[in-house]
């Protein structure tokens, strides 16, 4: 029996439509884990990849802040190949509209101006908390081996990139492929 890949997934700033539509690969999820074995995940206990590495990391969502700048650097640090899933990773998405405007408008308008804040509204102010950024593509923060777009992209798609990988070839992705409902 060959080694399975070790495979490590995170999302950045999304809506986490991409890992809802990998869990729409339904039974076929029991076919892949043949073929992998998924590690650190939003649907499983551990939260980063291995720290002695992975075969193939994941990332969903566009990056936003300096907390998804770190967990796209050490994705990429940590893995053989990394794949952006969805258009917020590939392109930046809906996230990326944020940068119509300047941050301050955003950090005003979320915390201040909308309708639910209380009266004593404030931005908050912590080294704690990520700074935000302008929203970029992860492949303008990290080098990205497998760019699969969609929003979010078809299960088929996902079924299709993660298990050419498994396999150890590079997913093609045209026509067919390229088409999501």
């Amino acid at each position: 029996m060959t080694k399975k890949l070790k495979v490590a997934s995170d999302w950045l700033a999304g809506c986490a439509g991409c890992h809802m539509s990998f869990l729409d690969i339904d039974e076929r999820i029991a076919k892949l884990v043949e073929l992998v074995d998924l590690r650190s995940t939003p649907i499983t206990d551990l939260k980063e990849p291995d720290e002695n590495g992975c075969d193939i990391g994941i990332l969903e969502g566009a990056i936003n802040n300096t907390a998804n700048e770190e967990v796209a650097k050490r994705m990429r640090e940590r893995c053989k190949i990394l794949v952006a899933l969805g258009d917020c990773a590939v392109f930046g998405g809906v996230v990326a509209m944020r940068n119509f405007g300047t941050i301050e408008d955003a950090l005003k308008r979320a915390y201040i101006e909308t309708e639910s804040t209380d009266a004593e509204g404030k931005i908050p102010s912590d080294p704690e908390i990520a700074r935000p950024t302008r929203v970029r593509a992860v492949k303008e923060v990290v080098k990205v081996d497998v760019a699969v777009p969609g929003c979010p992209p078809d299960a088929d798609v996902i079924y299709y990139v993660l298990s050419e990988l498994a396999q150890g070839r590079v997913p093609k992705l045209k026509d067919e492929l390229l088409h999501w409902h």
